[in-house]
C-alpha cells in the first residue's frame, strides 16, 4: 500500500484546503469501511487521508423538524436515537443493515453515498426521504437531490477539494410513511441481489396517494430514482392492486446485469417483490404517521 498522510482537521475549510491540494490523491475519511479496504486492495494510491470525525458539522445529528445527519456520523449513532428511529423508520432500515454490528458503529451513510455503490443500502432510502447533500469545495456550498449524487459505479458528483458535508432529510408530513428491503442469500453482511426503497404521502381521505417515491438498488449502474413508477402513484387507491403495477412499472426503470450473485430475469422479479412489499410497509407507517 502506498504511504500515505493522515490528516485530522478541525474545520471544513482545512479539510477543503488538504483535499484541493492533493486532488485525486487525497479522500475524505468517515468511517474507513470502504476507503481503507479499497486502499488495501490497490484500487487506487493516495497522498492523504483527510479524516472527517474532528470536524463538528460532519459528526452532529440534528432532529428539529428535519433531519440533519453530519457525513461522519455512524449508523449506530442514527438507530440508537429514539426520537430519529420514531420520525425516520425507513431510515432506520437501511442503517440497521449496512454490514454488521461492528461495521455500523463505523460506517455511515454519508460514506455510503460517497462510496456510489450500486448495491448501497442507505442510498434508496435516502433518495425516498427526498433527501439533499450537502457539499463543500473552494467555491462555497452547494446542494443537489441525492438521487443525483451517483454517477456511475464507484463515481460521484465531488469535484477537486469537494466533501459531503451533511445529508439533510425533510420533516415527514402527516400521512407520510417510508420503508427500505433487499434480498441477501445471507441474512447479514452481504451485498443486495436487489434493494428497493420506497415511500407514499397519503391524501386526506387515508385512502388515496397523494404522491409516492420509488428507488432501486443493485438494478443499475447507480441507485435509481424509478420515476415512472414514482409519478403512477399519484392519485390512485393505496391498494395490493396498485402496489403491484408499481412493481410492474418500476421493473421496466431497472437495468440489471447478471453475476455469480443473480442473473438479470431474478433481479427483475425481485424489483416487483420487494416494489409490492415495501409499500405495503410504507402504508402501514403512513397511516399511523397522524
Amino acid at each position: 500500500m502506498h504511504p500515505f498522510t493522515y490528516v485530522a482537521p478541525r474545520t471544513l475549510d482545512e479539510a477543503v484546503a488538504v483535499l484541493e491540494q492533493h486532488g485525486e490523491r487525497a479522500r475524505p475519511f468517515a468511517g474507513g469501511t470502504d476507503v481503507l479496504v479499497q486502499l488495501r486492495g490497490g484500487r487506487f494510491d493516495l497522498d492523504a487521508i483527510v479524516d472527517l470525525k474532528g470536524v463538528p458539522e460532519a459528526t452532529a445529528l440534528d432532529l428539529n423538524g428535519s433531519l440533519r445527519i453530519g457525513a461522519a456520523v455512524p449508523c449506530y449513532r442514527i438507530y440508537e436515537d429514539s426520537a430519529v428511529a420514531a420520525a425516520f423508520p425507513g431510515l432506520i432500515d437501511a442503517a440497521s443493515l449496512i454490514g454488521g454490528i461492528q461495521i455500523q458503529s463505523r460506517a455511515s451513510l454519508g460514506g455510503n453515498l460517497c462510496n456510489a455503490s450500486p448495491s448501497a443500502d442507505g442510498i434508496c432510502p435516502l433518495i425516498v426521504h427526498s433527501t439533499v447533500a450537502v457539499v463543500q469545495g473552494p467555491q462555497g456550498e452547494r446542494r443537489l437531490p441525492v438521487e443525483e449524487f451517483c454517477t456511475a459505479p464507484g463515481a460521484n458528483v465531488l469535484g477537486r477539494g469537494e466533501l459531503l458535508v451533511a445529508l439533510e432529510v425533510p420533516a415527514p408530513e402527516k400521512g407520510f410513511g417510508a420503508a427500505y428491503q433487499r434480498f441477501i442469500p445471507r441474512n447479514e453482511m452481504d451485498i443486495a441481489v436487489a434493494g428497493v426503497a420506497s415511500a407514499l404521502t397519503l391524501s386526506e381521505d387515508r385512502a388515496t396517494i397523494a404522491s409516492g417515491r420509488i428507488a432501486l438498488a443493485a438494478v443499475g449502474p447507480t441507485p435509481l430514482f424509478a420515476a415512472k413508477a414514482s409519478a403512477f402513484l399519484a392519485g390512485k387507491p393505496a391498494t395490493p392492486e396498485t402496489f403491484a403495477e408499481a412493481g410492474e412499472i418500476a421493473s421496466t426503470e431497472a437495468a440489471p446485469i447478471g453475476d455469480m450473485r443473480g442473473t438479470a430475469e431474478h433481479r427483475i422479479e425481485l424489483v416487483k417483490v420487494l416494489t409490492r412489499r415495501t409499500l405495503a410497509i410504507a402504508l402501514e407507517r403512513a397511516q399511523s404517521n397522524r
